[in-house]
């Protein structure tokens, strides 16, 4: 707040508001926590800064002079302005104000990134969010790794050591087929079985957990995928896939999200540990934020559904029955 001859500070605006509201330096005083001589420095140094007389002073009483009256409003305007840029900081430190930046790639993850704003904005509307897509596995660690994201949700094989991660869910790894394959008919596949058959991939990188995990299942078979295309997401995949170009490594969460005419999916015989989706974010992020967000991340991803939790056997006999219904459809 700017005078004549220099700025009403904060301590000054604090200390002219009570006189004026007390009409007297003594009560004014004690309700300030300080002695009377102090307070009638600071409202002489107001006046001198100010170039005016804020206050008629006799032995018997305090008023208000025009100037003062004049400044009551913008004296607590900035005091107001004070507490807003104090709770500014506070709310900054704890992870309710300011922004971070999120990656994220995959059906699943991509569906819930707008429930993750609302959960966001419920708890703390003054932090911003700003959203990636498209960010696979390689390419959102990379930019968390060179401080572009401050946070990356995906799946990955791998996490460098100077990165930090949390588990949010886990998702079941399938081979998706066409509706009209030779083990269209089965319950489940083994991966030896599937040695002969030309597959589509996602693209692969550091750390990209189904182009990896295709690769494992085919070395546990015996066999060394052959890849005739790279699809740059599950939907252009599942497409492939239920157009007759190949079998794919996929999620149950693609299964679940994504129209797949022609495409049916079934659970994989032998060792397959389901991949887990984690948020990640380099060690040496200070931004208060980030705690926030993976809290309502995870709340967001957590299993959502009791048919998410149900079991496998309960899984497998769903995914029968629509394959079943898929395949009559195709016909």
């Amino acid at each position: 707040m700017q005078g004549r001859k220099g700025l009403v500070h904060v301590a000054q605006a604090e200390a002219f508001l009570a006189v004026a509201e007390e009409l007297h330096f003594g009560r004014a005083a004690a309700r300030l926590h300080i002695g009377q001589p102090p307070l009638s420095r600071l409202i002489k140094q107001l006046e001198k800064d100010v170039g005016a007389e804020l206050f008629e002073r006799s032995t018997r009483h305090v008023e208000l002079t025009h100037a003062g009256r004049a400044l009551v409003e913008p004296a607590q305007g900035l005091l107001r302005a004070a507490e807003q840029a104090h709770q500014a900081v506070l709310d900054a430190q704890s992870g309710e104000r300011g922004r971070v930046r999120i990656g994220f790639a995959g059906t699943s993850v991509h569906r819930a990134m707008g429930e993750l704003a609302r959960q966001v904005r419920l708890s703390s509307p003054d932090l911003r969010l700003d959203f990636h897509g498209s960010q696979f596995s390689h390419l959102g660690m990379e930019r968390v790794l060179d401080g572009s994201l401050d946070l990356a949700i995906g799946r990955w094989d791998f996490i460098p050591h100077e990165m930090d991660s949390r588990v949010l869910r886990l998702e079941e790894v399938l081979v998706a087929m066409p509706a009209g394959h030779r083990l269209a008919t089965q319950d489940s596949v083994r991966m030896h079985d599937l040695a002969a058959d030309p597959w589509i991939s996602l693209p692969s990188g550091f750390g990209s957990a189904l182009p990896n995990r295709l690769t494992q299942l085919a070395m546990q078979a015996g066999f060394v995928p052959r890849i005739t295309q790279t699809a740059p997401d599950s939907w252009t995949l599942v497409v492939l896939v239920g157009a007759g170009m190949g079998c794919a490594i996929t999620l149950d969460s693609v299964r679940d999200n994504v129209t797949a005419d022609g495409a049916i999916f079934k659970p994989v015989d032998g060792h397959n540990p389901p991949l887990e989706v984690r948020a990640i974010w380099h060690r040496s992020n200070r931004n208060p934020g980030l705690e926030t967000v993976i809290r309502a991340a995870g709340m967001v991803l957590r299993e959502p559904s009791p048919e998410s939790a149900e079991s496998g056997e309960g899984r497998r006999r769903r995914s029968a029955s629509a394959d079943r219904e898929s395949r009559g459809a195709t016909r």
